[in-house]
């Protein structure tokens, strides 16, 4: 990796390391084959990660349970998430001895993983230069997802998880669990359609889709807008 790109990354982060060592390992996937890879860096900036976003979440619904709560941090956590973050970023990820010889896109997983190191790898340079890591991290992270956080609401995830935000609903309306039962399977076996019922307590909707699960799916979506 480049100086120019090391400086180009710094600056989107809003933070200069002073070990710069530390940063090359972040970028580091344990696929390069090099001494140093990021696996530890990983393992601690998942922690850094998971506590400063639980802090902005709790901080921007303080009229949100635990629920809730936990299914917003569980969108900035992500892979996808983290996956993006990385792409916008355009980061570049060392190469090795084991890397293809010929340059290849790196996984989801390694550049999620890479954001993660990241963070670890600011909180400790910050730390060796008596700094408060932590809060450099939380900075980091507020910039990234603070807005997406402030103006998220539960609608955000009903349309992506429909099944969970029906289940966190019956509990919140103290019901039962929603039950879910194919009723019919029809069409040819290369386009077949599926119809499932979900019911919760006095409710039901019905839906059809090209496996059951797109068809609990729907129907799950369905009986979110009717209550």
């Amino acid at each position: 990796m480049s100086a120019a790109n090391d400086s180009n990354l710094e600056k989107l982060i809003g933070y200069r390391f002073q070990n710069r060592e530390l940063l090359r390992q972040a970028l580091t996937p344990p696929s390069a084959g090099l001494p140093l890879d990021n696996q530890r860096l990983e393992f601690l900036g998942d922690s850094v990660l998971h506590l400063c976003s639980t802090r902005l979440v709790y901080d921007a619904h303080t009229d949100w349970q635990e629920g809730a709560l936990s299914r917003l941090r569980g969108r900035i956590v992500s892979t996808d998430a983290l996956y993006a973050w990385a792409k916008d970023m355009n980061i570049l990820l060392e190469r090795g001895p084991r890397s293809p010889k010929k340059s290849t896109a790196p996984s989801h997983k390694e550049l999620a993983d890479a954001i993660e190191a990241l963070l670890a790898a600011v909180v400790l340079d910050a730390e060796g230069r008596e700094e408060d890591g932590l809060a450099r991290a939380f900075n980091i992270i507020s910039k990234r997802f603070g807005e997406i956080i402030r103006t998220a609401i539960p609608d955000d995830w009903e349309r992506d998880d429909p099944k969970t935000a029906l289940q966190e609903r019956a509990a919140i309306m103290g019901l039962d669990a929603p039950t879910y039962e194919l009723l019919e399977r029809a069409g040819p076996d290369h386009a077949p359609v599926f119809s499932c019922r979900v019911t919760l307590g006095e409710f039901k909707s019905d839906a059809s889709g090209p496996s059951v699960k797109r068809a609990q799916i729907k129907a799950a979506r369905q009986l979110l807008g009717m209550l």
